[in-house]
Order: C-alpha cells, then sequence, then structure tokens
C-alpha cells in the first residue's frame, strides 16, 4: 500500500519477490516513502489504474506480460504518459534498450547493478520531474516558442499543435526545451545530454538518437525529411524555427 505522504509514489514491478524485497528496503532506505509493488505487469497496470505514481521501476522479463508490454499501455494513456520509467534487465542487447528507450522509457539499468548507482538513476529522474527547468537550461526564456503549426509552453510544460495539446514524456520535454531555447545553435549529442538530463544521468549513446526521433514524430510533416529538428551530420542536431534549410 502507498503511505499518503506528499514524496513521489514508486512502483516496483518484479516477478522475483526478493528483488521486490531487496529493492523497497533500498528505497525506503534512501528515504522514499511511498512506495508499492506487483509481482507481474498485470497486477502493475490495475495498480497504475488505481494509484497516481510518479516513477515506476520496471523489469523486462517477466512470465505474464513483460516491462516492454507494460510500458507500451503506460504510454499510450494520455493520462498516465507522463509517468517515468526506468527499466530493469539482464538484456543488454542494444535493440532491446533502443526499443525501451523509443517506447518512452527514461532509462534502462542492464544487472546485475551497483545498487548506489540505481538510486542515483532513480534520484535524476524524480530531480528532473520536481525542477522548474531542466539542468543546465537558461534562467531567463520566452514562455512560449512557435514555430510552424506548432507552440511549445515553456512555464506549462506542454506542446500544441494546430491548437490541440500533445502529451510529452519528462524526457521528451526536457529534449524539447533545450532545442527550442538554443535556435540555429548545432548541438552535440553531449551537450543535448548533458543540459536536457545532467551529467549524472547518462545512459546509452543512442538514447539522444532515439528521442529526437520520437520528437521529429510529433512536430515534423515528414519526420523522415525533416525541417524544424535538423541532423548536423557526424556532430549532433540543430533546432530551425523556420524550417530553412542548413
Amino acid at each position: 500500500m502507498l503511505m499518503a505522504t506528499n514524496s513521489p509514489g514508486i512502483l516496483i514491478v518484479d516477478d522475483n519477490e526478493d528483488n521486490r524485497y531487496t529493492l523497497q528496503l533500498m528505497l525506503e532506505t534512501d528515504g522514499h516513502e511511498r512506495i508499492a509493488s506487483a509481482a507481474g505487469g498485470n497486477e502493475a497496470i490495475a495498480l497504475i489504474e488505481k494509484e497516481k505514481f510518479s516513477l515506476i521501476l520496471l523489469d523486462l522479463m517477466m512470465p505474464d506480460l513483460n516491462g516492454d508490454e507494460v510500458l507500451k499501455v503506460i504510454k499510450s494513456d494520455p493520462d498516465k504518459r507522463d509517468i517515468s520509467v526506468v527499466m530493469i534487465s539482464a538484456d543488454t542487447n542494444a535493440d532491446k534498450v533502443s526499443q525501451c528507450i523509443e517506447l518512452g522509457a527514461d532509462d534502462y539499468l542492464p544487472k546485475p547493478f551497483n545498487p548506489r548507482e540505481l538510486l542515483a538513476r532513480i534520484n535524476a529522474v524524480l530531480r528532473r520531474r520536481a525542477a522548474p527547468l531542466p539542468p543546465g537550461a537558461p534562467a531567463v526564456e520566452p514562455e512560449k516558442v512557435s514555430f510552424g503549426n506548432m507552440t511549445v509552453n515553456l512555464a506549462t510544460r506542454t506542446l500544441d499543435r494546430d491548437g490541440q495539446s500533445i502529451s510529452l514524456t519528462t524526457g521528451e520535454f526536457a529534449l524539447l526545451k533545450v532545442l527550442v531555447t538554443n535556435p540555429r545553435t548545432p548541438l552535440s549529442r553531449d551537450k543535448l545530454m548533458e543540459l536536457a538530463r545532467g551529467r549524472e544521468y547518462e545512459v546509452f549513446d543512442r538514447s539522444i538518437d532515439v528521442q529526437v526521433s520520437r520528437l521529429r514524430k510529433l512536430v515534423e510533416k515528414d519526420p523522415g525529411h525533416p525541417a524544424y529538428i535538423q541532423t548536423v551530420w557526424g556532430f549532433g542536431y540543430v533546432f530551425v524555427p523556420d524550417g530553412a534549410p542548413q
């Protein structure tokens, strides 16, 4: 059961009882109080329908419903899409990692892991959710940035397309904010990672590329030939407000 406090709600999803107990004890020792656990994917989805969580610690391989399937359910629901997800798995295949990041996972930590590293990543995600500005973002900035048929509201952390609100994950918004507040400035992948996530939050090399691909599907008329979020080959990306070729 979740305790009625103001601390962020965390859900542990793992089919191994010993793992659930160890992870809950680790989180409680670190000062987290609102913690629940589920022994499988279906139980996790049922809990998510009843309780509000800020973060889910999600095992990938489970007997009833795998973690990536649970992730799809979460990220396909506009009311739950802003829940942060940290995947944990013994599967370190690069394609599986990229798939989970593309589906909307905030991080992916391979088993076995160092408990201190896991705590650092969990706390980094929670800090980014609570922070008024993402790491490294400029202190003075416009409240809204418009380009094409899009408007990014930096105060409410929302994206409107033709007047319709589009749901963004915490990671997607952090990256989009860095891009739109640095127009026409080529940014390396390392710089984007630093500004959007912070140095303490480095994940896998391809995670920024996957996040950019997700953003392009949201803001570009033709994601295969992007006008606004353009590639700087061999370097990184650049945001072009008018969509003109660079």
